[in-house]
């Protein structure tokens, strides 16, 4: 595909996008940002908006770049692998109104500032926001790289991969330093209908260009039977398959770019609204991008890395140029409306969680000047991150989730166990943290089993375990559960 013509789309894309984050602009009281304005949209963020911009946050160049090269690598595995994923979704329903409701209470900007305040210890706080900025790193380059991979393979290496990864790192520098978190929700709102009508009208003009769903799946029986067996065609085994689906089953929960959105609804109808609807969007994306899979499989059947077959596929002639590039420019916004809220989330805990530790007594005009401050090191490491070009995007991605699924015992037990202790919640935290980067460094399987296995018993074996035998602040867990109690729908 063309170059220019490639670059012509961005271009596009990249003026429109601009023109919506600058009309979303909005100050906080007294005419000048404050850090709930900027990192959460005043707290009054409406439900068609919320569920847009959760569902483009979620779903980022994992999907149609890494998931649909899951399905090319590993068959129909990959569908169980995400079939679990959009299972897990459910835990919104159950932890979705208590963020809202001790959000309102207690003014909290993060994840992490919840729990220091739960535990009544700002360590809590400190090593969630580290262990956070640890793993969500290379989750942000995941989709620097899923840029990188797209735009060099649709051009045949004319856009090399530092090229795409340096464009979607300014993007969302741009989309983050505009208006804040406002600017991102707004422009995911447009990024997120741009990706499902693009991705589902092309993926069925694909399957009719290799004869519709009945001769695909055929062809896919015939010459690819592997592809269509559980657990798939080598890349899955039992202790895979675990490994990889238990992390992404807690991600709504454990990732806090994604929890951070349960602070900003208006009301608890406009949480009901965003998640109804992104569970709409998830059903279509997910039948879209395996489709996408199986499609590059039965044109491309011996591409060296499969992490290239939507590229591939959306510069061959099964797709006109001008809808590729459109397709294209759907998966850059996924992957921008990612890293920016990665971004944002990231900078709040950082300005909020550390340097506020730090500095005792910072107001939040300083907190939010830190938090602006650190927005570009963290594109940076993630730029640095991405260029090492390691592995498969979707493993890499639960990678990043397997450390982060460690902080869930704590979470948990902030909103159902009063025992929970502050000693329970750090020593989890950290010391599930050093557990899944000491197994993923050295390579070790204890019991033949991957770290996305061992991340999740181990935190819960320490929190529970320290709790038990250290004192938990018991005034302090009444008020928070009471707050979060109340704000249940059925005890309103």
């Amino acid at each position: 595909m063309s170059s220019t013509l490639v670059w012509t789309s961005v271009l596009v894309y990249v003026v429109v996008a601009l023109g919506v984050a600058w009309r979303s602009r909005e100050r906080g009281p007294g005419g000048t940002p404050d850090m709930a304005h900027y990192f959460l949209g005043g707290r009054r963020m409406g439900g068609l908006v919320s569920a847009l911009s959760y569902s483009a946050t979620t779903y980022s160049a994992f999907m149609m770049v890494g998931l649909a090269g899951l399905t090319y690598a590993g068959g129909v595995g990959a569908l169980g692998f995400e079939t679990v994923y959009f299972a897990g979704v459910s835990l919104v329903a159950i932890f979705g109104p208590r963020f809202w409701a001790v959000g309102k209470a207690f003014g909290f900007v993060t994840p992490s500032e919840m729990l220091g305040h739960r535990y009544g210890n700002r360590g809590v706080a400190l090593a969630t926001a580290l262990v956070s900025s640890l793993f969500l790193v290379p989750y942000a380059a995941v989709q620097l790289a899923g840029v990188g991979y797209l735009l060099s393979g649709m051009t045949d290496g004319a856009i090399d991969f530092t090229t795409g990864v340096a464009v979607a790192t300014v993007l969302a520098l741009v989309f983050t330093f505009i208006a804040g978190i406002r600017s991102v929700m707004w422009t995911d709102a447009l990024q997120a209908l741009l990706m499902i009508v693009a991705s589902t009208a092309v993926a069925l003009l694909v399957v009719v260009s290799l004869g519709g769903f009945e001769t695909l799946f055929a062809t896919l029986a015939d010459e690819h039977p592997e592809a269509l067996t559980v657990p798939g065609s080598g890349l899955f085994t039992p202790a895979t398959f675990l490994g990889l689906t238990i992390p992404w089953f807690f991600f709504s929960l454990s990732n806090p770019q994604v929890s951070q959105r349960l602070f900003m609804p208006a009301s608890l109808k406009a949480m009901r609204r965003m998640l109804l609807g992104f569970l709409c969007f998830g059903l279509i994306y997910t039948a879209v991008s395996v489709l996408w899979g199986f499609s590059a499989l039965i044109a491309f059947p011996d591409l060296e890395n499969s992490d290239l077959a939507t590229p591939t596929l959306l510069a061959s002639t099964h797709v006109p140029p001008l809808l590729g590039v459109l397709v294209m420019v759907g998966i850059l916004a996924a992957a921008v409306s990612t890293i920016d809220s990665i971004m944002l989330t990231l900078s709040s805990m950082l300005s909020r969680d550390v340097y506020a530790v730090a500095r005792k007594g910072s107001d939040e005009r300083r907190q939010l000047w830190v938090g602006k401050a650190v927005l570009p090191l963290i594109a940076l490491l993630a730029l640095a991150f991405a260029e090492l070009r390691l592995d498969l995007i979707a493993v890499l991605s639960v990678a990043a989730s397997t450390g982060l699924v460690v902080t869930v015992p704590a979470l948990v037990g902030a909103f159902f166990w009063r025992g929970g202790s502050a000693a329970g919640a750090l020593t989890s935290i950290l010391g599930g943290g050093v557990c899944v980067v000491t197994l993923y460094i050295s390579g070790a399987k204890p019991l033949g089993w991957p770290p996305g296995i061992w991340a999740l018993p181990v935190a819960c074996v320490l929190f529970v375990g320290i709790s038990l035998l250290s004192t938990a602040p018991r005034q302090t867990a009444e008020a928070f559960i009471a707050a979060a109690e109340r704000g249940l729908p059925w005890r309103r």
